[in-house]
Formats: structure tokens, C-alpha cells, sequence
């Protein structure tokens, strides 16, 4: 913890260099003596050796940014039209601040993928909670074969806009996708009809992959109309298959 003596000789030193500083500088104190506080959500703390430092919950924030940037821009444009000096350009962050947060891109690839599911799947189990009983299945179908969804590349199903891309890393890269291909999918059973859990899940993973590539092909779709009426025809196909 750094002593009153640190703090005030920080405090002096700031305002010799910018009159309200001793105004800042009462704030501060009102802070109390754990560390220096700005409002506008500027945060910092400092430490022993003098060095200041952003606290533990900032930084989390700023990688959540980072994160939910990400999980946009590659559903967009695919893993490599998105560098990360753009990313991190379009955030007001230091290119070099980004392996702070992350190892390579790869890491930040994989948990912007798990952040796009979260997104995704929220909207969907939304749907689901408000259907009744009977109709959660085709609550979730219609919601994904949706022409909003359909337009909404960005903020849409990774596994439409991925998938292919993740098919071609290598196998240790593709296990970890699956994993959390696998947790979604395991929920997306919960609402499917069948007679055992295996058979839900079976059902539940055929499903996905089926209306992925469904909207993918609805994207190539220029017409609107066409567009609409061939998501309707799919939400149909669907709603018979999950039934058999």
C-alpha cells in the first residue's frame, strides 16, 4: 500500500504542473489511501515502487472490449480479413497491448467464437422461454432461420460464418471448437424431441449443422423475397425432420 508521504508527493508534483491538480488532488485523497481515482471511469493504482497501474477489473474490461470486437469482425470477414492492428485501431488500443490480454490470435479466435454462441444463444433460449411448451422446438427453428438473422452476418451464428475456416485448422485447434460446439449443442438438445438424451443430442447436432448451412445459402440469396420464401420452405423441412 503506498504511504500518505507517496501520495502527497505525487499529488504536489501534479500541481506544480497544472494548477487544479490540488483540487484533483483533494479527490484523490477522498479516495482514501488505497489508490488514486479519476472520474470518467480512469482508474489506476499506485504501487510500491511508484509505477502506476491499472487495476485487475479494468483490464478485464478492456479484454471483454476486445473480445466482443473481435466476435463481430470475424464473423464479417473471416479470420484473416481481420488483423489484429485493425481490431485493436478500431478499439483506440496499442497493437502491442493486445498480448497483454491474449497469446496469439488463434486464442482470441477461439474465445470470440465461444462469445458469438453466447450471443447467439441467448437470443435463441429467449425465444424458447417464452414459448410454450410444445413449441420450443419450433420457437428455436424459426428464430434461426429468420431473415434478420439471415441479413446479420456480424452479429449471426459463427457456425454459419465459420465453420469452414475451422474445418481446415488442424485437429488439436478443431478439438477445442468442438468443445464448445459441444456444450451448445448439448443445450439445444434440452428442447428437442426424442426419447433419450443421446437421441436428443444426435438430433440436436444434425439440426445445427443443417441450418447453418441453410443460412449460409440464404445469404447467397440476392432477392428478398426468394430469400424469405426459402427459409419458410427450410423452418417446414425442419419442423418435420426433428419430428421423425
Amino acid at each position: 500500500m503506498p504511504s500518505r508521504d507517496r501520495i502527497d508527493r505525487h499529488v504536489g508534483v501534479a500541481a506544480m504542473r497544472d494548477p487544479a491538480a490540488s483540487l484533483r488532488g483533494s479527490q484523490v485523497r477522498a479516495t482514501g489511501a488505497t489508490g488514486l481515482t479519476q472520474p470518467n471511469e480512469m482508474m489506476y493504482i499506485i504501487s510500491k515502487d511508484g509505477t502506476m497501474r491499472y487495476p485487475a477489473e479494468h483490464k478485464q474490461q478492456t479484454r471483454q472490449r476486445i473480445v466482443r470486437a473481435a466476435a463481430r469482425r470475424f464473423r464479417s470477414r473471416g479470420a484473416e480479413g481481420a488483423t489484429i492492428g485493425t481490431l485493436m485501431r478500431g478499439l483506440r488500443l496499442t497493437h502491442g497491448g493486445f498480448y497483454k490480454h491474449f497469446g496469439n490470435k488463434e486464442q482470441l479466435f477461439l474465445e470470440a467464437f465461444e462469445q458469438s454462441l453466447t450471443e447467439v444463444s441467448s437470443k435463441a433460449f429467449e425465444a424458447v422461454q417464452n414459448a410454450p411448451p410444445n413449441g420450443q422446438a419450433k420457437a428455436l427453428i424459426e428464430g434461426y432461420l429468420d431473415a434478420e438473422h439471415a441479413g446479420d452476418v456480424a452479429g449471426g451464428c459463427p457456425v454459419a460464418a465459420l465453420a469452414p475456416e475451422i474445418a481446415r485448422r488442424p485437429a488439436k485447434a478443431r478439438n477445442e471448437f468442438l468443445r464448445v460446439l459441444r456444450k451448445h449443442i448439448g443445450t439445444l438438445a434440452k428442447y428437442l424431441p426424442g426419447g433419450t438424451a443421446e437421441e436428443r443430442e444426435r438430433k440436436a447436432g444434425v439440426l445445427l449443422s443443417g441450418m447453418a448451412g441453410t443460412l449460409n445459402m440464404a445469404r447467397v440469396i440476392v432477392d428478398d423475397e426468394q430469400r424469405r420464401r426459402f427459409l419458410d420452405d427450410a423452418t417446414k423441412f425442419y419442423l418435420e425432420a426433428i419430428r421423425r
